[in-house]
């Protein structure tokens, strides 16, 4: 497993961090991502959330907006010049397919967790009524991705831990704040393919730049959530076919 050693250039962390969405991570990956949630010729797609489908799909596009440019934010700054040679490293490229969908789990459990939490404040009757809808909405997501071929020996347990979270999950007890993003900021540290030494020095930066990413997306689905029509809606029936763009792609 190849793990980047040193920053190149005057760079830095920070500024790398901040500055990732103008970055380009393995050809062509994180631009399908940006193009899928921002939308193209126009500043940023906001679809109203209105069913279960309408919520996966929130869900779906802002965990891997978040893992993605976060990880590759992340692996950017301290490769340095040196970044584009390592997706011709067949050892890096695998590693770091196993630390996307690592940190895409992590971030689609917390995104989940502040989802439902946000629909329990206004449901109309006891807070653990939105549980059947947050099981099914995420079940249906992981049903979909399936255990990846590139995600690595862990994903089907991490995948698990997710739905045992929300399954156990006090919807009441959820703020409308950066309390249910507990699991995401410590994933890019835990599985960013980059030396144990380097990431102890970088890990507040890091855990920051993460919380700081999810402030967009929570005001973001405060703009958009119809608690209403979501509640109210039939459960939708899975989807006929995987939401590509929205899930992690392959590097390299």
């Amino acid at each position: 497993m190849r793990r980047v050693r040193r920053i190149e250039g005057r760079q830095s962390l920070s500024e790398g961090i901040v500055g990732a969405l103008r970055l380009i991570a393995s050809p062509g990956e994180l631009w399908a991502t940006f193009r899928d949630y921002v939308g193209v010729g126009r500043r940023r797609r906001l679809d109203p959330v209105t069913d279960a489908d309408s919520l996966a799909r929130f869900l779906q596009t802002r965990a891997s907006f978040v893992a993605q440019t976060s990880l590759y934010g992340y692996v950017r700054t301290r490769a340095g010049m040196r970044y584009p040679e390592l997706f011709h490293d067949d050892g890096f490229v695998g590693s770091i397919n196993i630390a996307k969908w690592q940190i895409w789990l992590a971030c689609l459990s917390d995104l989940s967790v502040y989802a439902g939490g946000m629909l329990a404040r206004e449901a109309p009757g006891s807070a653990d009524d939105v549980r059947p809808l947050m099981m099914a909405v995420v079940s249906g997501i992981l049903t979909e991705t399936g255990t990846p071929a590139d995600a690595g020996p862990a994903f089907a347990s991490s995948a698990r831990e997710v739905l045992e979270r929300l399954s156990a999950c006090d919807w009441a007890a959820v703020t409308d704040d950066a309390g249910a993003f507990t699991e995401s900021p410590p994933a890019l540290v835990r599985w960013a393919p980059i030396v144990d030494e380097l990431k102890q020095f970088d890990e507040p930066i890091v855990l920051n730049s993460v919380r700081f990413r999810w402030q967009e997306v929570r005001r973001d689905f405060r703009q958009v959530l119809d608690v209403a029509a979501v509640l109210g809606a039939e459960p939708a029936s899975p989807p006929a076919g995987r939401l590509a763009a929205a899930d992690p792609a392959p590097a390299g």
